[in-house]
């Protein structure tokens, strides 16, 4: 077995600023008393004088426009499940090990994504785009890799007969013992790992504790280090609030970017596309809005899903600052990888179709982007239906050989006519016809017309009809491309 350990050192920090490009100088303190101490900043605080451990009335003093936030530790670990189920597109044996970690067994995906560094490149890229600082580290036993990372020491050890050399350089203070057992280690000159090795196991045990040799043990693989496998939820929804309030919509989308890395990443990780999704803005003075995008095919794409909010956006007003922005998955699809050729396939042409309407659909809305379907009705105006883009509403009736004209009017025209010949700024040559269609008795709405195909003077080519009822007279009903 292979281990991967992603720690994130600086995780109650990111739930809080990863929603912005340029979050202002940012803390987050241990509660929000005012006796409470800073436990994390950003660079930009940093760079004014805030230090970790610093009490919150000295930074302030430091910082006159510093931003306080206090930890929240269930928004931790709910980013360490998101980052599980995102990471399960690269192994389905998953573990989150709070309060910081998440363990990955990717033994059987190394050939699948080039071997260990081509994968281990593939998920530092991938959680940096999610807004998250991380360590990597891999080694045989799980907690090994989980001290590494947590040393900031980069190693990739894949068989045990280098794990003991390189663990026994590991520092004391990386194993994560309690702080009167540190001490009692640094006391006696146990500096490193190996430093403790070294003691006689029976004396060390009844002065540190037989957790600590069983510790040591389950990281060089003498013990068995079981981990609970994560289970991915069925939907996916995430919240990211925001450091500071957004006033303009488009400046959300750096934010929402974030929520659907990780949504394509839940999607990769299941065989899924999404085609609803739902956008929730939170406002501190009003109600929620909402952003739903209903795609006509399900996607998994990040940039397609991101040029598709980004006209939704573009042509929405907030009407109060934003200070969180939620996304769920409201409609699953299985979506299968799809093999590539060399010639372009037939389906490429449909998604390429599909995804122009989405975006249409997100610059022009919903209801200004329809598809044109047949219905069975003889009548030129009630044969076709407005339908979903990509569904036909049904079948025709009139014969598939029947000229028909691409531009029909709302409503027939009447034509002037001359010696019983139609004119439409001069007569009219008839070319064909006549089709006669008789119909609508039923509804009230009968017609009895003579179809004929017309050429103008011109030389445009109009379908018009003669009207056969009283008082009678010619029409103009469509024109040919």
């Amino acid at each position: 077995m292979l281990w991967l350990a992603l720690h994130f050192p600086s995780l109650a920090l990111d739930v809080c600023a990863r929603g912005v490009p340029e979050p202002g100088p940012l803390a987050i303190a241990s509660s929000p008393a005012a006796s409470a101490t800073v436990i994390a900043c950003n660079p930009v605080a940093r760079n004014r004088g805030v230090q970790a451990g610093m009490a919150l009335a000295a930074a302030c003093a430091l910082e006159s426009g510093l931003k306080i936030l206090p930890r929240d530790a269930a928004a931790e670990q709910a980013a360490l499940e998101r980052v599980a189920a995102w990471a399960v597109q690269y192994t389905p044996a998953v573990s989150v090990a709070a309060p910081s970690e998440v363990l990955l067994e990717i033994g059987g995906s190394l050939k699948l994504f080039g071997g260990l560094s081509q994968l281990c490149g593939l998920i530092e890229n991938g959680v940096s785009e999610l807004g998250y600082g991380v360590r990597l580290a891999c080694a045989p036993a799980p907690l090994a890799a989980q001290w590494f990372a947590r040393a900031s020491l980069a190693v990739k050890i894949r068989h045990h007969d280098a794990l003991r050399h390189v663990l026994e350089q590991l520092p004391a203070a990386a194993l994560g013992q309690p702080p009167q057992i540190a001490a009692l280690l640094d006391d006696i000159g146990a500096r490193t790992v190996g430093d403790f090795l070294r003691l006689p196991r029976e004396g060390a045990a009844r002065r540190f504790g037989q957790h600590l040799i069983d510790d040591l043990d389950r990281a060089l693989g003498r013990l068995p280090d079981a981990r609970a496998p994560f289970t991915p939820p069925a939907r996916f929804a995430a919240a990211l609030p925001l450091p500071a309030p957004v006033h303009e919509a488009e400046a959300l989308l750096f934010a929402a970017r974030r929520l659907i890395a990780e949504l394509c990443g839940f999607l990769a990780s299941g065989g899924n596309g999404v085609q609803r999704l739902r956008f929730t803005l939170s406002h501190e003075d009003r109600d929620d809005t909402q952003i739903v995008l209903n795609l006509v095919a399900a996607s998994r794409d990040p940039e397609h899903l991101v040029s598709v909010l980004r006209e939704r956006l573009a042509r929405l007003h907030l009407a109060s600052p934003v200070a969180a922005i939620m996304l769920a998955s409201e409609s699953l699809t299985p979506l299968p990888a799809r093999s590539l050729s060399f010639l372009p396939a037939p389906e490429e042409h449909a998604e390429t179709v599909s995804r122009l309407i989405e975006r249409l659909r997100g610059r022009l809305g919903d209801e200004a982007v329809r598809g044109l379907g047949l219905a069975a009705d003889h009548r030129p105006e009630r044969a076709w239906r407005a339908c979903e883009p990509g569904h036909a509403a049904g079948a025709g009736n009139h014969a598939p050989w029947v000229s028909r004209p691409l531009w029909l009017l709302a409503a027939p025209r009447p034509l002037d006519e001359s010696a019983a010949v139609p004119c439409d700024d001069g007569p009219l040559t008839l070319l064909a016809g006549p089709e006669r269609i008789e119909s609508g008795w039923w509804d009230g709405a009968d017609v009895k017309r003579d179809y004929f195909i017309a050429l103008t003077l011109g030389h445009s080519t109009l379908w018009v009809f003669r009207d056969r009822r009283e008082p009678g007279g010619w029409y103009l009903h469509g024109i040919f491309g």
